[in-house]
């Protein structure tokens, strides 16, 4: 297998940055797909594109596999983020302005690609004993993500168990960080328009004060959630825009607020809704102001199953750990958002952080940050790593 592997490491490292030089956005990634689908049918596989144009899904199945026999799915994401690339010093930097690879992404695609080519060989060889379904999803980074458009095509269809890595400059490249459980969180936009029929700052006692409301909402609802959630649940409000007013003489007609809910499981990502509608209508009406609020369901947490979680240990350290060291480590539970959490509301599964950090890299680069880049070492490490899943280690 490390043979096969690295029979691919040149052409997959070429593969990424080919896409680092050239990002696309959310259900923009035409050229990658492109890219992809043609490289999948050179393996003799047959990738369907999604009916959105962008993003593929590929199936293979061994001869004489059963009907109905589950299959193992691997997950990549392909879009980049509207952020400038600000690397100068390499060869694959981002050729369009506002557009980078800043997440990883590119690293995920070429993982999950290799992936392809090793079990494709696989299979040519009947050493795969199991059905395999490649997805590559587009809009990861759009809310509440691409990974619906993937389950509306029927990319969940028949599967047991999925998998993912995600890149994590924290990590050292060689080795993985896993944890049981919530790893992500859930994250969610909201938007609060408050309105009344405003006048003069000398009587504010005949109108609707709005900046004196939406102050109070501002300051209040993230207390109240706190106070009126169970702590262990983690949430959080914090606010990105607050608008009122044009002149400091008039009281204003229309207010707004917006920001994210960001909370660390489950439960109470499915209770928050409620409980934030019945603090802004208390608050609101208190003050005689007319609201509206528009919750916009983002993504729950990714909840990683223990068994997945546990063939990511074994298959990581069945093939790396000899000679080596820990090559598996723990990691912490992120604020941030990622849409593999959809996938896991079908089947069971697990998304792993890749190391990307370079062994001479002195602090770790942030992710969705322009500067950020990756060890290329890591993927060879990623396509080992699902291809012993694969092969030898995963059960459904």
């Amino acid at each position: 297998m490390r043979a096969r592997v690295a029979s691919y490491q040149d052409e997959l490292i070429e593969l990424r940055r080919d896409l680092h030089r050239h990002p696309e956005l959310g259900r923009q990634e035409f050229r990658t797909t492109r890219l992809l689908r043609e490289r999948l049918v050179a393996a003799g596989l047959e990738p369907r594109v999604l009916p959105g144009g962008t993003g593929l899904l590929v199936d293979l199945v061994p001869p004489g596999t059963a009907p109905g026999t589950p299959l193992l799915a691997f997950r990549a994401d392909i879009d980049a983020l509207p952020v400038d690339d600000a690397k100068q010093d390499v060869p694959y930097r981002s050729t369009l302005p506002g557009r980078a690879h800043a997440c990883g992404h590119d690293v995920h695609t070429a993982v999950v690609l290799g992936t392809g080519l090793v079990l494709a060989q696989a299979m040519e060889a009947g050493e795969l004993a199991r059905p395999v379904r490649l997805i590559f999803q587009p809009a990861e980074e759009m809310m509440p993500g691409g990974a619906l458009d993937v389950i509306a095509a029927g990319g969940m269809e028949g599967v047991g168990r999925i998998f993912a890595v995600h890149c994590d400059p924290k990590v050292p490249v060689g080795r993985i960080a896993l944890k049981t459980g919530a790893i992500t969180s859930a994250c969610d936009k909201v938007r609060i328009a408050v309105d009344g029929p405003g006048g003069h700052t000398a009587r504010p006692h005949l109108t609707t004060d709005l900046v004196s409301v939406v102050a109070k909402l501002a300051a209040e609802l993230p207390a109240g959630l706190s106070r009126l959630m169970d702590p262990r649940w983690g949430v959080s409000l914090v606010w990105g825009r607050i608008a009122a007013g044009s002149a400091p003489n008039v009281i204003p007609l229309h207010a707004e607020l917006e920001g994210t809910v960001r909370c660390l499981d489950l439960a109470g990502w499915r209770e928050a809704p409620e409980v934030l509608e019945d603090l802004v209508a208390h608050l609101a009406e208190t003050y005689r102001a007319k609201w509206t609020l528009d919750y916009h369901r983002g993504v729950p947490p990714v909840v990683n199953e223990a068994a997945s979680i546990d063939q990511l240990e074994t298959a990581m350290n069945a093939r790396f750990a000899e000679g080596r060291g820990p090559v598996v480590e723990p990691t912490e539970q992120s604020l941030g958002g990622e849409d593999f959490s959809w996938y896991l509301e079908h089947a069971p599964g697990a998304l792993a952080r890749l190391g990307v950090r370079g062994p001479h890299e002195k602090g770790a680069r942030d992710l969705h940050q322009g500067d950020f880049d990756a060890d290329e070492r890591a993927i060879a490490v990623g396509v080992e790593l699902f291809a012993a899943l694969a092969l030898e280690h995963a059960r459904i």
